[in-house]
């Protein structure tokens, strides 16, 4: 199978000894002004890529800190139509990818061919919807996504076979979810999530596979990044933002601390 674009930019990472680093955002927060280049300052920070979030008023995967951001978006005036003008913004300034993620109600309200159209057209890199399983992939995404990168899921409660099915369906990478539950629960790692990564990897050699949930620092980061091809961080990312006062040199300094980490 022919490599498309965002497997060919992961593999050129891991190929130098490095692992990815995908920060999520959520579109419009803190502020609607100024997003964008918050966004590229995250990307020239060290993030090999941005996981652009829609937001939504019932994120199922999302933990509080992540529904509080959907919130304060939604409140900034951010729709689906707005993200995707967002996106178009940070792929004229940036030549590293931008992946949308969002849930399948908002993607139906929009219409899903209208979605993969504006998506090739503004040079989107790949997306994830969350809410849409293994079994409602072809309703979902029908032929409309054939030559797009569809990012899923897999988790601790996947069995061997399910994750191979996961694999063959995802394109760009596998996003590994490391715990069980919602996003920005975990305290610690755990070494059974460890080693679920781990036998992941293994199960598919062929896929890149990034991991997303519970990574909050720069020893968590290098823990899972030794496992796999990459790692996601969302919730720490939005929390240090919440933080911020109107200044992000401390989610710009989080961003540098764990990509030097996962480099080394």
């Amino acid at each position: 199978m022919k490599q498309s674009k965002l497997e060919k930019y992961i593999n050129n990472i891991t190929g130098k000894g490095s692992k990815v680093l995908s920060i999520f955002l959520t579109c419009g927060f803190p502020s609607n002004e100024g997003f964008e280049e918050l966004a590229l300052s995250i990307l020239d920070a060290g993030a090999d890529m941005i996981e652009l979030g829609v937001p939504f008023s019932d994120p199922i995967a999302d933990g509080s800190v992540i529904q509080y951001s959907s919130q304060i978006a939604l409140s900034n005036g951010i729709t689906l139509e707005r993200t995707l003008e967002v996106a178009e913004k940070i792929k004229s300034k940036s030549d590293k990818p931008v992946i949308l993620m969002g849930y399948a109600n908002p993607f139906f309200s929009f219409g899903v061919s209208n979605l993969a159209k504006s998506i090739r057209e503004i040079g989107i890199d790949g997306i994830i919807v969350p809410d849409v399983p293994i079994e409602e992939y072809d309703i979902f995404f029908g032929n409309d996504f054939n030559d797009l990168d569809t990012i899923m899921l897999v988790s601790p409660t996947s069995s061997s076979k399910r994750v191979i099915e996961i694999g063959n369906k995802s394109s760009g990478f596998v996003y590994c979810v490391s715990v069980k539950g919602i996003t920005g629960k975990q305290k610690f790692v755990e070494q059974n999530s460890v080693d679920y990564v781990r036998e992941t990897k293994n199960i598919l050699k062929n896929k890149n596979v990034l991991v997303g949930f519970g990574i909050s620092d720069e020893n968590s980061a290098k823990t899972f990044s030794d496992v796999s091809d990459g790692i996601i961080i969302g919730s720490a990312v939005i929390k240090s933002l919440m933080n911020s006062n109107g200044t992000h040199t401390e989610t710009l300094d989080l961003v540098k601390r764990i990509k030097n980490k996962i480099s080394n």
